[in-house]
């Protein structure tokens, strides 16, 4: 791993992001968070593999990430980060995407890689939170963007 986990910090394994965002295959593009830091930070693990849905199409003779799923990858999990900080896990909770800034793609990512996300809370608070995300592979940066979300609760706002 390129990336330093904190063994003294929360993570959440695909079990437990899937009790707190309500993303689905094959839209659940994340596989693990770790270092769950409440309004600080977060990382988030993505293994690519030729198996995704989108490399169908995208490109079939060389098969790239496209630059609107490693947006989506930091998205989600700037909103686990969101669901931690707010104590809100198994509640009906979810995290919109309101706005992605200053997004910029420097390097290719390629099934095998293996992509690294890590998130900072810029503001956090009330229900609108902002973040600066980027994606690594090896250490690297490949991508970078802002990322602004808010929150609500369904309704009842009821444990599931």
């Amino acid at each position: 791993m390129t990336e330093l986990v904190d063994p003294t910090l929360p993570s959440a394994d695909i079990c437990l992001i899937k009790r707190m965002i309500p993303h689905r295959y094959p839209f659940l593009l994340i596989d693990k968070v770790v270092n769950l830091n409440a309004g600080i930070g977060a990382l988030g693990i993505k293994n690519v593999t030729v198996n995704e849905p989108y490399f169908v199409g995208h490109f079939p003779n060389k098969p790239v990430v496209p630059g609107v799923s490693i947006v989506e990858s930091m998205a989600q999990t700037a909103a686990v980060l969101v669901v931690h900080s707010t104590g809100m896990t198994d509640r009906d909770l979810n995290v919109y995407l309101m706005s992605v800034d200053n997004a910029r793609f420097r390097k290719m990512v390629v099934p095998g890689d293996i992509l690294f996300l890590p998130v900072s809370v810029i503001r956090g608070r009330g229900r609108i939170w902002k973040f600066g995300c980027e994606a690594k592979v090896e250490g690297k940066v490949v991508a970078t963007a802002d990322i602004t979300a808010a929150w609500e609760l369904n309704e009842a706002g009821q444990a599931k």
